[in-house]
C-alpha cells in the first residue's frame, strides 16, 4: 500500500509544482482510493504535507550534491521524485534509505523517461554518502547496539 501511497504522492507534488499551488489546493481534488487504511492515508498526507513543509531545505540538498543539475532544469517528475525520496531519506528515521531510493527508482522508470531511473538512483545514492551516514546504521546506533 506504501508503494501506491507514493504514487498518489507524486501526482500530488507534480500538480503542485506546475500549477504552483499549495498542497491544500490540490487535496480537495485528490480522491483517495477506499481501500486505503488508516495508515496509508496517514503515510500519503506526511507526505505530501512534509515535502511542502520542507521543501526549500530539501530543494537546497538537490541541488547541492546533484552537480551540474539545478532544479529548473531537470524534468519536473523527475525533481518531485527526489523531492519525495529526499524527504523520507531525511525526515523519516523509521524508512531505510535503501527502501526510499528503491521506491524512487522504480517511479522514474514508471513514469519518467529511460534516464530517469538511473539518474535519481545517482543523485540518491550521492545524498546518502552527503549526509555521510546511512539511515540504517543511525538506526542501529538510534538503539544502543
Amino acid at each position: 500500500m506504501r508503494r501506491k501511497a507514493r504514487e498518489l504522492a507524486l501526482q500530488v507534488l507534480f500538480q503542485r509544482d506546475l500549477r504552483r499551488k499549495g498542497v491544500d489546493d490540490i487535496l480537495p481534488y485528490t480522491p483517495l482510493p477506499a481501500s486505503w487504511d488508516e495508515d496509508t492515508r496517514d503515510f500519503f498526507l506526511t507526505l505530501v504535507r512534509g515535502v511542502e513543509e520542507k521543501e526549500r531545505e530539501i530543494d537546497r540538498l538537490i541541488t547541492e550534491i546533484a552537480e551540474g543539475w539545478p532544479l529548473y532544469r531537470m524534468a519536473t517528475i523527475d525533481r518531485n521524485i527526489l523531492r519525495l525520496a529526499t524527504y523520507e531519506i531525511v525526515f523519516l528515521p523509521g524508512i531505510p534509505a535503501s527502501v526510499s531510493i528503491n521506491e524512487a527508482v522504480e517511479l522514474g522508470k514508471k513514469y519518467g523517461t529511460e534516464e530517469s531511473g538511473r539518474f535519481i538512483n545517482g543523485v540518491l545514492g550521492r545524498l546518502v554518502r552527503y549526509l555521510g551516514k546511512s539511515k540504517e546504521l543511525e538506526e542501529v546506533k538510534g538503539n544502543g547496539s
